[in-house]
């Protein structure tokens, strides 16, 4: 009996570590200056086969939007929303609605106006990760991206 608690204990803990590794997106960030002190950082999603994530324009009432905050900063300003390129698109039966989503890999970009040569950009970025059968649970991860 206790040969076999140990043993379900263990398998269990498995099942929890190989749930925990699961990370379909793989996310990398850049900045570039521009002119008149401004400067576009960059955030590239890329996303595992048979995965996708959504757009920052995703309506609501459907899967969680890919969203970006910015830490406020007496070093830079966020001008306007951030850029992606077009999604696809297609009407989502469990969620009800039409949902814009990137398969394999997209960068988004926005656009900051430096009030400081060197900086570091800082803020959290949320997304959802799910194939045609499953979602996973949406994610927030932090970033940081100095600014030389």
């Amino acid at each position: 009996m206790k040969k076999a608690m140990i043993l379900g204990l263990l398998l269990l803990s498995v099942s929890a570590l190989k749930a925990q590794i699961m990370t379909p997106v793989k996310w990398a960030y850049g900045a570039k200056k521009g002119p008149a002190g401004t400067l576009t950082v960059f955030f590239k999603a890329t996303i595992d086969d048979g995965w996708h994530i959504y757009s920052v324009n995703q309506k609501p009432g459907g899967p969680q939007k890919t969203v970006f905050k910015f830490t406020k900063s007496p070093d830079y300003l966020v001008l306007g929303k951030p850029v992606e390129p077009r999604p696809d698109s297609k009407f989502e039966e469990a969620f009800g609605i039409k949902v814009f989503y990137f398969s394999k890999a997209v960068t988004f970009q926005q656009k900051l106006k430096l009030k400081k040569g060197e900086t570091t950009v800082r803020g959290t970025l949320t997304y959802m990760a799910c194939t045609d059968k499953q979602c996973l649970a949406p994610e927030e991860l932090a970033f940081e991206i100095p600014v030389k």
